[in-house]
């Protein structure tokens, strides 16, 4: 997530626009809809001020005592994530009972090798923990100084009812990975929110995989020059290379979920910002 803040991260003044103009909170492939690339007048820009006055509604902003704002649980986007998360329940309870099936079997006759283990991937901002308030403490202008002090004193909230579906899919025998653009030096933080948030699984290195510009790994061919899309499919595919088979892949951004190496994509709706 931490990246430049204008190439990588259009903010709220033109990814929103696209929701809007689509007429929906989610971003379809996250360009602007809107009915010409250069607007011929203003009439074919939503107003920014009513954009975030949108965004606040959707999100059920409730600002606390202490002038925090917080999502509310029975907002839209509440609703929203929750027919998302029973949807992927559901598939969830099929896929996991195969694939506990198939790891039941002896090794195959040919090649001598048991089915691949299951394993589920998720990014982490507006997928497992709820960038909001940070949103709302930044005015929606997102700075890698900003992520950085925020993160090292605060924990965000978990996504609407993530927490509880990630610890049911490790119980009935999914491997649980991480996998975010933000950057290595945010691991101690990171992990300490998912921790402190209810993520009951494994939280290792080998298990939460985030963004390393000065030492990427070997199985990244591009090496420090990723992009998101080339980032997150390489590091699935080398998930896939260590035995496991990625039946379910999570993410806010369909640069989260492009680049196969997952059975079935999972998007939550995030219209705050877009990330190519």
């Amino acid at each position: 997530m931490p990246l430049p803040v204008l190439s990588r991260r259009a903010r709220v003044g033109a990814a929103t626009v696209a929701a809007l103009v689509a007429g929906t909170a989610v971003f379809g492939v996250g360009q602007a809809t809107a009915e010409h690339a250069v607007p011929r007048t203003d009439k074919e820009i939503p107003n920014l001020t009513q954009v975030q006055d949108k965004i606040k509604a959707y999100y059920g902003d409730t600002v606390t005592a202490d002038g925090e704002h917080y999502a509310s649980p029975h907002s839209n986007y509440a609703r929203q994530v929750r027919g998302i998360e029973a949807k992927a329940r559901s598939y969830l309870t099929r896929a996991l009972d195969r694939q506990h099936g198939h790891t039941a079997q002896p090794a195959d006759a040919k090649t001598g090798k048991h089915a691949k283990k299951p394993a589920i991937v998720l990014d982490m901002d507006d997928t497992t923990l709820l960038t909001y308030n940070y949103e709302l403490q930044v005015g929606f202008h997102h700075t890698e100084e900003a992520q950085d002090k925020y993160l090292e004193s605060t924990d965000m909230d978990p996504v609407f009812g993530m927490d509880r579906l990630v610890n049911w899919a490790h119980a009935r025998g999914a491997e649980v990975f991480f996998l975010t653009g933000r950057k290595e030096a945010q691991r101690d933080w990171s992990v300490r929110n998912l921790k402190n948030v209810g993520y009951g699984v494994p939280l290792d290195r080998s298990h939460v995989y985030l963004k390393d510009k000065e030492h990427p790994p070997a199985y990244l061919p591009c090496g420090a020059t990723c992009s998101t899309v080339e980032f997150k499919s390489g590091t699935r595919k080398h998930i896939e290379s260590l035995g496991y088979r990625i039946v379910a892949n999570f993410g806010d951004q369909y640069s989260d979920l492009r680049g196969g190496a997952s059975d079935r994509t999972f998007k939550l709706p995030n219209p705050m910002y877009y990330l190519p």
